[in-house]
């Protein structure tokens, strides 16, 4: 896949989104931490938003085989770039919270968020890929289940009710960590092993592209509305 994306891309899209996360966390000061966050989560709900708003309808009036074409170019890179800021935006909004000590009771809360985001997400990979009772999906839901399950019982005998605004904005993270790595990854997935099929499905392709391109736009207004809920956040701690 990263041939389609062309090497190059592929390797820039996912480094450089982490390497600047991992230097937020470890190295910069609370502002570049921010930064960096924000700056992913613009890109991440503005490219989401761009496919639904413009992509989505544009695909919609082409013929079967133009939109296939389109995907066979674009799916590959999407692949690669928006996992790495959808990974980028969460792990440095959680890390960032913490770090000005604005999260209460952050354990159990983060166990919470873990096994709701995981375990769901997992099961819906192993659905469409018809894998629940393969091997290679069992073993890693096994034991997201299990350290998800240990987790929360070490933490949540202390749990405690955190802020409105974190616990809303937990929710909102979990339906778009379901919805991108449950739904929309696999689906690129899937559209790329048709792509290099032997008898590749143009209908199949065009099909998971479309409903990945309108699923964007449900993707964009949850963006929107933990935009909303960052910016009171930020606003109580004046």
């Amino acid at each position: 896949m990263a041939e389609r994306a062309n090497p190059a891309f592929a390797v820039a899209a996912v480094a450089l989104p982490i390497a600047a996360l991992l230097y937020a966390v470890i190295l910069g000061s609370v502002e570049v931490h921010t930064y960096v966050h924000v700056m992913a989560g613009v890109l991440w709900t503005g490219i989401d938003l761009f496919m639904a708003i413009v992509l989505g309808p544009v695909l919609g009036g082409l013929a079967v085989e133009e939109r296939a074409s389109v995907f066979q170019r674009f799916t590959p890179k999407m692949t690669f770039l928006m996992p790495a800021l959808a990974v980028t935006t969460i792990a440095g909004g959680i890390t960032l919270v913490t770090r000005v000590a604005a999260f209460p009771a952050a354990g159990p809360w983060l166990a919470l968020f873990t096994a709701a985001a995981t375990l769901p997400a997992l099961g819906l990979i192993g659905y469409q890929f018809d894998a629940l009772r393969d091997p290679r999906w069992l073993v890693p839901f096994g034991v997201a289940l299990l350290g998800s399950g240990a987790w929360l019982a070490v933490t949540l005998p202390d749990f405690a009710m955190t802020s409105h605004l974190i616990a809303t904005a937990l929710g909102i993270v979990v339906v778009l960590s379901v919805l991108g790595f449950g739904v929309l990854l696999p689906g690129e997935v899937r559209m790329y092993r048709e792509m290099v099929s032997d008898e590749p499905d143009a209908a199949l392709i065009g099909d998971i592209g479309l409903r990945n391109a309108r699923l964007s736009g449900i993707q964009g207004v949850f963006q929107l509305a933990i935009v909303v809920v960052m910016v009171l956040m930020r606003w109580s701690w004046y």
